[in-house]
């Protein structure tokens, strides 16, 4: 599986809740680095994990797809669609049953074919105001 390949099969993982897939795409010491994500860090597949079992809690309808996918060596950047209802609380901010479409931005590092590395970073101010927040 080449790189692409493997950011691809993470997407499809996540999108069918495939958690226990995730042990073979993902590497246990797997860094999320992003400022838009807040608190708590992504340090391992483990956090990863809770990380997506949480936001599927969230938005119980949560989708994504791939719009754009380039790949350079062991690097490949994404520009990814998510589709979710938020069905439940997001921090301070209670359920609204509103839908959230957004785009985001990731670009992951992939090592010895499983994801090592990634930073992800999208506009949040649209999405709470996409969510009746703002």
């Amino acid at each position: 599986m080449d790189t692409k390949q493997t950011v691809e099969a993470l997407v499809r993982a996540i999108n069918s809740q495939d958690w226990t897939r995730l042990d073979s795409l993902v590497a246990m010491d797997f860094v999320r680095h992003s400022i838009a994500a807040g608190d708590p860090p992504v340090r391992s597949r483990s956090d990863l994990v809770m990380y997506l079992r949480r936001e599927f809690e969230i938005f119980p309808d949560a989708q994504e797809i791939i719009l754009d996918i380039f790949a350079e060596g062991e690097k490949v950047a994404v520009r990814h669609h998510f589709s979710g209802t938020q069905r439940g609380a997001m921090g301070s901010y209670p359920p609204t049953g509103k839908t959230m479409n957004a785009e985001y931005i990731a670009i992951y590092r992939v090592r010895n074919g499983q994801l090592a590395e990634a930073w992800a970073e999208w506009d949040n101010l649209a999405g709470l105001r996409q969510l009746g927040h703002l």
